[in-house]
């Protein structure tokens, strides 16, 4: 995990120790556990644990994933800019911890990764404006929207994204939810082995956070932990088994996961 330059950043995570699920708040290299969940009234514990003593855990649990296709004009490459969000549903079925593989099924050929910005609804949210959903944000946390190319506009493709951007564990996120940064002005960066192979400003971001939430909003009634992945930048590439995949949010953190091939 990155360490944030602002302060006032609360980094909720949900973590699991001896067969217990809990929330916390990360601080540097412990966490301090809490009675409740960010989206409603919590208590800070006199307990705290160190990181190597818990495993992370996707920092909430949805009702529904939604997602952007085409919010970054460097992605878009030459095709004109959309006149409204382009969203997508992701089943919630296919997230995945922090450091959990990203496991590629039978049958899959061309599988990329998507390093995206993901957003945290805090409340229930119904045909609510632009600055009113400001305050339905309770913060943000990395994602990758991952994709197999074959069958989402390739030579298998299907009438919907269904596997190609919904098989299992093809939404890795974590490693927390970051409340309180400037989610409109954040480095993301991707990186494949090592390398960088995505870097963009979040400030590019075609529709920004709340524009999405409002417009979604007045169509779906997004509930408290809602996710909606915000798209991705530039151009994307293949992961293959053995490879390591990583988003890095600036103030946020970085989302590691390996690439395994399904068994049988």
């Amino acid at each position: 995990m990155t360490a944030d330059k602002d302060l006032s950043t609360t980094r909720y995570v949900r973590f699991s120790r001896k067969n217990r699920t809990a929330y916390g708040i990360l601080e540097r290299n412990s966490i301090n556990e809490i009675v409740g969940d960010p989206f409603g009234l919590i208590e800070r514990l006199e307990i705290e644990h160190r990181l190597e003593d818990v495993k992370l855990l996707y920092p909430c649990t949805p009702t529904k994933i939604l997602a952007l296709a085409g919010n970054y004009k460097s992605h878009l490459s030459d095709q004109p800019l959309p006149s409204r969000p382009q969203v997508f549903y992701k089943p919630v079925s296919a997230l995945q911890n922090p450091n959990d593989p990203i496991i590629i099924p039978k049958g899959a050929t061309e599988v990329h990764y998507e390093g995206e910005l993901v957003i945290v609804v805090k409340r229930r949210a119904h045909r609510v404006s632009v600055a009113e959903a400001k305050e339905v944000i309770l913060g943000v946390t990395c994602g990758n929207d991952v994709s197999e190319r074959q069958w989402q506009g390739g030579s298998e493709k299907d009438v919907q994204w269904w596997r190609a951007k919904g098989a299992d564990t093809f939404a890795p996120l974590g490693p927390c939810i970051a409340q309180g940064t400037d989610y409109g002005n954040l480095l993301m960066t991707t990186r494949l082995n090592g390398q960088v192979v995505q870097e963009v400003s979040t400030s590019k971001l075609i529709f920004d956070c709340p524009t999405v939430v409002s417009f979604i909003s007045r169509y779906v009634t997004l509930m408290p932990g809602d996710l909606i992945y915000t798209g991705t930048s530039g151009k994307t590439g293949p992961m293959n088994v053995g490879d390591r995949i990583e988003v890095e949010v600036e103030g946020v953190g970085t989302l590691v996961n390996p690439v395994v091939k399904a068994k049988g």
